[in-house]
């Protein structure tokens, strides 16, 4: 098979693979420009400081020796087969490197004969990367469950970033639609990879330069949408991971059909918002301080696909507002609606010399049409506010006017106000 069919069939393969990104890794190349490509095998994943990153997206192989059933690349799957070579791959990425269409490489692979043998060759691309062709840009490999610790170790040492996907957020899930996958082997194997970052963050921490080992730390990957399990419980799971295995990031997959799937999985994908509001609710677990448990607010433990997470956690608990922006803790102004973590860090700079407005926080560019139901300032009480928009007139106001508050609140993102 030519290599560009090769590449075709497996560029298509890698996309169900989300747990792409670059971010946590420092650039090689000085002065380095990136912009966005389109081409075959190349994906965009963007850094924290917002740059694109272009990536070479492929697998290795889409010949597996499982039979998950919600993997088009599965054994008893009719999809056509490819396989590169260790030196197909390395030129493939140079070639494209070179012409700066991307700025490193993303390798997966179904597993060939054992899961040494796959990380093996896996291994093999990332050492003639750095060692042979000099490549200084970023590389992320997919780390076979089960894999042995001294492979893993290797792999540590020639990649920017490791991941190991978790697939199913439970594991009666994995029994159901992956049996040959065992959530203990997979956590395990986060377990290694962890020991050894930390391992190498302490040497140096001692003022040793120990080898370099997955600088830009760990991710997984959980498909959503493939069993019945709700977000409550893919939340946890994700939070587990965050807390036990410190993963930089958990991504997001909303399950995709395939043809001739297993008669347990759904007939169409769950709303791609669902994915969305996923994120949205991990976010809030990583950076606001949010448990799982809190922001799932819905009865049958879903998220709300109608308003983001923070803003229906904060409509489910009207005695925590207004908040006062100019007395409040961190903690308290990071669960405002529209308020992000950067404009918290102004505002609690910012109030040690002065009060503030609304004009202050407009002018930190708070989300102030749904801020302000939530605020309170030196000119703005919003419950008062309210009243007044309410025209009450002559009327003796409510002492606690937090339900009035709300109920315009809930009225203005419901479109009645």
């Amino acid at each position: 098979m030519e290599t560009r069919d090769k590449l075709k069939i497996l560029a298509d393969a890698a996309k169900y693979d989300a747990s792409c990104a670059s971010s946590g890794s420092k650039g090689t190349r000085a002065g380095s420009q990136i912009g966005s490509t389109e081409g075959m095998g190349i994906c965009h994943s963007y850094t924290p400081d917002g740059r694109c990153v272009s990536l070479l997206k492929i697998l290795l192989t889409n010949y597996c020796i499982y039979d998950c059933q919600y993997c088009v690349n599965r054994i008893s799957s009719d999809t056509p087969r490819a396989r590169f070579t260790v030196d197909e791959v390395v030129t493939l990425t140079m070639e494209f490197y070179k012409r700066n269409y991307v700025e490193g490489l993303f390798l997966s692979s179904g597993i060939i004969q054992n899961s040494d043998y796959t990380m093996e060759q896996l291994i093999e691309v990332a050492k003639l990367l750095r060692t042979e062709q000099r490549f200084g840009g970023y590389i992320h490999l997919k780390t076979i469950p089960n894999a042995s610790q001294d492979l893993i170790d290797q792999a540590g040492s020639w990649a920017d970033r490791l991941s190991v996907n978790i697939e199913l957020p439970t594991e009666s899930d994995l029994v159901q639609l992956a049996p040959e996958k065992k959530k203990p082997q997979i956590v395990s194997t986060m377990s290694g990879i962890r020991e050894r970052i930390d391992e190498t963050k302490q040497e140096k921490k001692a003022g040793f330069k120990p080898p370099r080992f997955a600088p830009a730390g760990q991710s997984t990957q959980m498909i959503v949408g493939a069993t019945p399990t709700p977000d409550l419980e893919i939340l946890k799971t994700a939070s587990e991971l965050y807390t036990g295995q410190r993963l930089r990031r958990v991504y997001y997959s909303a399950y995709s059909p395939i043809p001739h799937a297993d008669a347990r999985l759904p007939g169409q994908s769950p709303p791609l918002v669902r994915e969305h509001r996923l994120y949205q609710a991990d976010w809030l677990m990583r950076f606001y301080g949010f448990e799982a448990s809190e922001i799932v607010a819905e009865s049958d433990s879903n998220l709300s696909l109608e308003m983001d997470p923070k803003l229906a956690w904060a409509l489910a608990n009207r005695h925590y507002f207004p908040v006062n922006v100019n007395l409040a803790s961190r903690e308290e102004l990071l669960r405002i609606p529209g308020v992000g973590v950067r404009s918290v860090d102004r505002i609690l700079k910012i109030r040690k010399f002065q009060s503030l407005r609304c004009a202050d926080l407009r002018k930190l560019r708070v989300a102030w049409n749904r801020t302000k139901w939530f605020v309170e300032t030196t000119d703005h009480n919003p419950g008062l506010a309210s009243l007044d928009k309410l025209d009450l007139g002559k009327r003796a106001k409510p002492k606690n006017t937090q339900l009035l508050l709300f109920d315009a609140a809930t009225s203005a993102f419901s479109g009645e106000v």
